[in-house]
């Protein structure tokens, strides 16, 4: 099940909202909300259940025994049941997910003839497992307390809101809101507005662009022009930010109809001005939980600091895919980090804005090449075909144009809403203008973006979510 689709927006939520509010004490809403959240993941995927289970008992239990370790003086066995907690983690998603990866890279290798089954990635299976070792990091580091009860770290690694495509949310932002918040009608309204912006965001701009990057990707060859090549990333390029800041915006959204504050995920990001600026407003959480959790205990910038820059983007591709385009993606922005930071960062500073704002946006696009093609093969002839201009064919030059002149109009929704303009005006669904008159204009807005969502939704079967497959 998906945010983005009429049985979400009218059976499934409005059913749990119901419940939830007449439900008379926190520990019923809470078991309410791990009911809902397990029915919520079993739509899709009622086998793999078992497996998200399974990582949440693994951290309850080692947390627990590492508390007691600690209390008892015996740090070792704190660390020693760490590790294990770490191990057992990283076991489930690397068999889930770089299985298969790793037996196809030896065979190639070696020429063997090994095999896997090929089992179906549990989605979600990268957030839950990173925001699980979060909870038993925090608990051996003493930044957060052992749950002695089960069911505030169910409830919170099960949550259906950031379940399945994030954002990552560590223990330590909602441990006090899991046994003590307290809901109220400006966080429902305030989550359902933010929870309308995330929907017009996936449904009108991502979804459309979806439709012209699939077009352009699926079918890359050498009928493929230059400027059709260049449509196609661009459109991929919106795609994926408002695919994932419009799951985020509705993620946040619903966390504050429930009494929760999620932290922010985007800041918009085609906004930056150099590649440092673009991380630190893209995907904040997954930026934060490599800092915390890899980039400091590897020395941070204390000692090493190009190698532990290299291996924390080396892992931040490969934890998107297992495939090697992930992993050149993740090496690319590291390096051109590095380049940044020791290179021409001070040079950058001192040109005027603009230019600094081409050169990070010109070096993202490329950088969605990597992100988007999986072949090799493909994505060196879709870079020649970026850089070296190549006419497009007669045969697809019809369909694809008369593509774009549909979308055009959705190129310049998309252009607008990343910037900050449209926040400016009517605010962010969390912080918008109160004042008579003007709120009503502003919420009259949103009745709009969701009725054209939902008519969208009505008529529309493409409606896929990109982070569901990390």
């Amino acid at each position: 099940m998906v945010f983005s689709s009429l049985t979400f927006v009218f059976m499934f939520l409005p059913m749990v909202i119901g419940i939830y509010y007449i439900l008379p004490n926190r520990q019923l809403k809470n078991v309410w909300l791990l009911v809902s959240s397990l029915f919520f993941y079993a739509w899709g995927e009622p086998i793999y259940v078992g497996i998200m289970l399974l990582s949440t008992v693994n951290d309850y239990s080692f947390s627990r025994l590492i508390d007691l370790a600690k209390k008892a003086g015996k740090l070792y066995k704190a660390k020693i049941y760490l590790i294990c907690s770490i191990l057992f983690n990283m076991g489930l998603l690397g068999f889930f997910k770089y299985g298969n990866f790793l037996v196809d890279n030896l065979n190639s290798i070696f020429g063997t003839g090994w095999h896997l089954h090929d089992l179906p990635l549990p989605i979600g299976i990268s957030f839950y497992t990173f925001q699980t070792m979060s909870y038993t990091i925090d608990v051996y580091r003493g930044h957060v307390k052992a749950q002695k009860k089960i069911l505030p770290i169910a409830t919170y690694v099960t949550l259906f809101p950031q379940l399945i495509a994030g954002p990552i949310v560590r223990y330590i932002t909602v441990e006090d809101e899991l046994t003590n918040r307290r809901e109220n009608i400006t966080d429902f309204s305030e989550g359902l507005r933010r929870f309308i912006i995330g929907l017009g965001k996936k449904v009108l701009i991502a979804n459309q662009m979806g439709l012209i990057a699939d077009r352009v990707f699926n079918d890359f060859g050498s009928e493929t022009g230059t400027i059709m090549a260049w449509i196609g990333i661009l459109a991929y390029t919106f795609q994926i930010y408002f695919d994932f800041s419009g799951y985020s915006d509705m993620a946040i959204g619903l966390g504050r109809i429930f009494g929760f504050h999620f932290l922010e995920n985007f800041n918009y990001p085609y906004m930056s001005k150099s590649i440092t600026e673009f991380w630190r407003r893209w995907h904040i959480s997954l930026g934060t939980w490599f800092k915390e959790y890899i980039y400091i205990p590897l020395g941070g910038n204390k000692k090493h600091k190009i190698i532990n820059i290299l291996i924390v983007w080396f892992l931040t591709g490969f934890w998107h895919g297992a495939n090697w385009n992930y992993i050149i993606w993740g090496l690319y922005f590291g390096l051109l980090l590095l380049l940044e930071k020791y290179v021409y960062g001070r040079f950058l500073a001192k040109t005027p804005s603009f230019v600094q704002h081409l050169y990070a946006m010109f070096l993202v696009v490329i950088g969605w090449v990597f992100f988007r093609i999986e072949d090799i093969d493909l994505i060196k002839s879709c870079l020649k075909t970026l850089f070296v201009y190549q006419p497009t064919t007669m045969n697809s030059l019809m369909f694809d144009y008369q593509s774009i002149l549909y979308a055009l109009p959705f190129f310049a929704l998309a252009g607008i809403g990343s910037t900050p303009v449209v926040k400016k005006i009517i605010g962010d669904g969390a912080h918008m203008d109160r004042r008579k008159g003007l709120a009503v204009v502003k919420d009259g807005y949103l009745i709009i973006v969701m009725i054209l969502a939902l008519v969208f939704l009505v008529g529309e079967t493409y409606n896929p979510f990109i982070y569901f497959r990390f």
